[in-house]
């Protein structure tokens, strides 16, 4: 085993691997662009590009570097760029393939350090259906919610939702982000065209009951010891949080601190820290809760094992309002995967 933890801080070979087959692509190639920019500066830089297809290739990083990184470039095996001594790997691969566990299965079989949650933690957090059950069984808040199969029959499932959670409803793919494929039905064919929608990106359905609530989110990081950020809200600019709110439009209004009663903000960061406990997290993660003020308090909504690193993205953000700046963010993650890596080699060497 390369001795990691005397690298970090010289010239760390860190591979920023972004891209991949999922529908949120052009979100992870822009995440990894703002990571790159920061990172060259303090390690030796490697830009992995995945294809939508799914080919692996060796991205350019010009100076200046353009407004995302493009998953282009020579052809490269995964063998070939885990090998060289020294390199950790940089997973900003957003959805399936990439935050599934499937990526991070390849890295530990690869036996490279990498920044992020290992294989069940980042399964668990992709299926929201299995995020909903870890958290139920440990007695975390959370709204009602059912679940279903894409193979259902749409208007079978949307008339039992509806009778058991009422309108209106949200309705997801299980396993996708960025709210893709996500809908708020008011109506029963509404509903139907919901599920209709989500089973185009997975096979299991997620329909939720519609909170009326505020929507706060808060940034974990560590292994072990864990560091919680202050809560921030989200004002969504549409009638919930959606793709184009997260990356396009800039209508959501990113509120650093959340403007909520102490108390409330207590409770948000002891929920984060209980979910990511109870998920096995490791790394990073930010989770989403809804806060109803003079109800229910807070609800876990969703835990993301990668989150965005856009410029306007709320991870980096609650971190540097809660005193650790983008640079050093950076560095921390490199620490502490090295950091699980060595923990891990200890115990099966």
């Amino acid at each position: 085993m390369v001795g990691y933890r005397r690298l970090v801080g010289t010239r760390t070979r860190l591979v920023v691997l972004f891209g991949g087959r999922s529908a949120e692509h052009d979100v992870s190639c822009v995440s990894a662009r703002h990571v790159a920019a920061i990172a060259r500066s303090r390690f030796e830089v490697v830009a992995v590009g995945i294809t939508r297809s799914g080919k692996w290739c060796l991205a350019e990083l010009p100076d200046p570097l353009p407004d995302r990184l493009d998953a282009q470039g020579p052809g490269v095996a995964p063998a070939e760029i885990f090998a060289e001594p020294g390199t950790v790997v940089f997973p900003l691969i957003h959805g399936p393939m990439g935050e599934d566990g499937t990526l991070q299965g390849l890295l530990e079989i690869a036996d490279v350090p990498y920044v992020g949650s290992g294989v069940l933690a980042s399964a668990m957090c992709m299926d929201k259906a299995t995020t909903k059950l870890v958290c139920n069984h440990h007695g975390l808040p959370q709204c009602r919610y059912r679940t279903a199969s894409a193979y259902d029959r749409a208007e079978t499932v949307a008339e039992t939702a509806i009778a058991d959670l009422g309108l209106p409803l949200f309705v997801k793919p299980a396993n996708m982000g960025s709210s893709v494929g996500v809908s708020r039905a008011t109506t029963a064919s509404e509903t139907v065209r919901a599920l209709e929608l989500a089973a185009e990106y997975d096979e299991t359905l997620l329909i939720e009951e519609a909170v009326a609530g505020r929507e706060i989110e808060v940034s974990v990081l560590g292994n072990r010891d864990l560091e919680v950020s202050v809560p921030g809200e989200i004002v969504p600019g549409a009638d919930f949080y959606n793709y184009a709110d997260k990356y396009l439009t800039q209508g959501a209004e990113l509120v650093v601190p959340a403007q909520i009663p102490s108390a409330a903000s207590r409770e948000a960061r002891e929920l984060a820290v209980s979910a990511y406990r109870a998920l096995r997290c490791e790394g990073m993660a930010r989770v989403d809760l809804f806060y109803e003020a003079g109800g229910r308090g807070m609800l876990i909504n969703e835990v993301n094992t990668i989150p965005g690193f856009t410029p306007i993205s709320m991870y980096p953000k609650l971190w540097e309002v809660s005193g650790l700046t983008y640079p050093q963010l950076i560095h921390r993650l490199v620490e502490l995967a090295i950091e699980r890596f060595e923990r891990r080699h200890r115990h099966h060497p």
